[in-house]
């Protein structure tokens, strides 16, 4: 044993002890002594990837789904940097992550050293804490051994704390990186560091309450206006479903609940407002919990509105309103300010009631529509959610699916955990966050849904599915290009339009299945028999936990069309409900 093999044990061990059980990384030479002491812990589990961008947003994936910090570990030099776009969104999403990049001695750095740049403050404002780690020394004095160990434990705490977020720590390490032994080394620990039950040092987090005041001011509006909405975005946990929805029973609020946002699926949270949300009058109070809505129909909703309270609850303190519309910024959590409304008498009521009504409505019309009409991307999105068994995982790609998902997600009776990159909203790293969502949950199947770039930008990411153990029934709506910026003005420029933004590529995706061990299923959407063979390949993919790339062939047009008349189908049919509801 030597210094940097000590201090690498000394700091892993920390981190286990104060609560991490798994750590993403990939191969490299400079972080020799973390990866062997994080493969030699029993406590931590270690996720091997091949490059670090798979690493990093697999990492996200497991953070996000376990709610819990997931370690990030690499070499010197660009892996790091690599690493850049899952933590901008991890930063973005308030997802924990600690992440260690190993690093050249601060003699090297400046020196023209191979393999070294400067990694100090290398994410900038992306994270919540950044340390450069003092390099081990011989014979460590027994304080810098406790600041190791409460290095340790003060990044899990930061990263894991009421906003959540990224944390980096640089360790910069001298050769030998090995555990070659050095005689002059001491690497005993202090009297009193032997087996603990928890952290060196407990750290907490204070518990978010609800003013006296604040909870007064609330009771007010609620009670004053019957005609209220809930709205919820993404970034919400499963947790916080039971508390939305004895804040819709306590206030007589319908739930209009995004696709990501665990209150859609399971929990009575309606999803069809795409298709009315414009022609339902403004109500007195918008209560909104999570992030801004992905939904233009939301969105637009909210600013034509002139309610007289627009609510935020936001338990991390976040602000989250592009429209700078909120009128009340509630910092607290979901089941303190349930708990502030308690007292109110019960309004179970007539404006949910109404809403369920113009929901089941709507539904009726677009199952009819996508039953007997031609088959499209929102009709795959529509049948893979109905075919979803309970506690499935479900993740969707950025740009088209994840709004096809929103519009046409039908909420169905069980739950679905369902996750997106929407911190950024990028289409990279989609497939190796996904992945790190599935292992989260192994005993539940995966199924992720995504566009073609989407596809393409981490199709590498798939070697997870067999190097990890990670099953996937992955559903490929493969329109051959950027298909939604046919929703752009963009559109009328041609030739610019189709050269530099739809970008068709004409790609053979099978090749990638093969190359990766899925099995493949090609479905084409304008074959008469599409939905049939969608929904039996689809079923049997999830139900034996068979690892399937299922492509379906479509084309933006179509599928723009297609939307466009089952809107207005929907708008026909249910114009006498709407008329009554006004």
């Amino acid at each position: 044993m030597n210094r940097n093999t000590f201090t690498a044990q000394v700091f892993v061990d920390e981190l286990a002890h104060a609560g991490l059980r798994h750590v993403c990384a990939a191969p490299g030479s400079r972080h020799t002594p973390l990866m062997l002491a994080f493969a030699q812990h029993a406590q931590i589990r270690v996720w091997s990837h091949l490059d670090e961008r798979s690493a990093a947003f697999f990492a996200l994936g497991l953070a996000r789904a376990l709610d819990e910090p997931v370690a990030l570990v690499c070499t010197s030099g660009t892996a790091g940097a690599n690493m850049f776009p899952a933590v901008i969104e991890a930063h973005q999403s308030r997802v924990p992550l600690v992440v260690l990049t190993a690093d050249r001695p601060h003699e090297l750095r400046h020196s023209g050293a191979n393999q070294t740049m400067d990694q100090v403050r290398l994410f900038g404002e992306f994270v919540l804490w950044f340390v450069d780690a003092a390099l081990p020394e011989s014979d460590p004095p027994a304080v810098a051994i406790r600041n190791l160990r409460t290095l340790a434990a003060r990044a899990l705490a930061q990263a894991n704390g009421l906003r959540k977020g990224v944390v980096h720590i640089n360790m910069p390490f001298r050769k030998p990186l090995e555990p070659t032994p050095v005689p002059r080394d001491a690497t005993t620990a202090p009297a009193g560091a032997g087996a603990r039950s928890g952290s060196f040092t407990r750290i907490t987090t204070p518990a978010v309450t609800l003013s006296a005041d604040d909870g007064e001011v609330l009771r007010q509006i609620v009670s004053d206006y019957a005609h209220g909405v809930i709205l919820c975005g993404g970034g919400l946990l499963p947790a916080d479903a039971d508390a939305i929805t004895a804040l819709s029973r306590t206030t007589g609020y319908p739930v209009l609940a995004e696709s990501y946002s665990h209150v859609r699926h399971g929990r009575g949270g309606l999803g069809a407002y795409d298709f009315y949300m414009d022609r339902l009058p403004s109500p007195d109070v918008i209560i909104r919990v999570g992030d801004v809505p992905i939904s233009r129909a939301l969105n637009d909703f909210i600013a034509a509105a002139q309610p007289q309270a627009y609510v935020h609850i936001s338990p991390d303190g976040t602000w989250s309103d592009d429209a700078h519309l909120v009128t009340h910024h509630l910092h607290a959590s979901i089941p303190a300010v349930v708990a502030a409304l308690a007292e109110l008498p019960d309004r179970s009521g007539t404006l949910r009631e109404q809403y369920a009504e113009l929901e089941a409505a709507t539904w009726d019309v677009v199952a009819a529509e996508i039953t007997s009409g031609p088959y499209f991307d929102g009709a795959a999105v529509y049948d893979l959610v109905e075919l979803m068994p309970a506690g499935a995982t479900l993740f969707a790609g950025n740009s088209l699916p994840v709004r096809q998902l929103d519009q046409f997600g039908r909420p169905q009776p069980h739950p679905i955990l369902t996750y997106a990159n929407r911190g950024t909203s990028g289409i990279d790293g989609n497939i190796s966050t996904a992945l790190g969502a599935g292992a989260a949950r192994p005993d539940a199947p995966l199924v992720a849904v995504m566009g073609d770039i989407t596809f393409y930008h981490d199709m590498n990411g798939l070697l997870a599915v067999r190097r990890c153990g990670v099953p996937l029934t992955l559903v490929l709506l493969n329109n051959d290009g950027g298909g939604i910026f046919h929703r752009l003005p963009i559109k009328d420029f041609e030739p610019a339009f189709t050269d530099y933004f739809i970008t068709p590529h004409g790609l053979d995706f099978s090749h990638a299945a093969a190359l990766y061990g899925l099995d493949y299923i090609h479905i084409d959407a304008s074959a008469s028999d599409a939905r049939t063979a969608f929904r039996q390949a689809f079923s049997r993919s999830v139900g034996q936990r068979s690892s399937t790339l299922i492509e379906v062939r479509t084309n933006a047009q179509h599928d723009l069309q297609r939307r466009a008349a089952i809107t207005a189908a929907v708008r026909q049919q249910i114009g006498d409900l709407l008329a009554t509801e006004g």
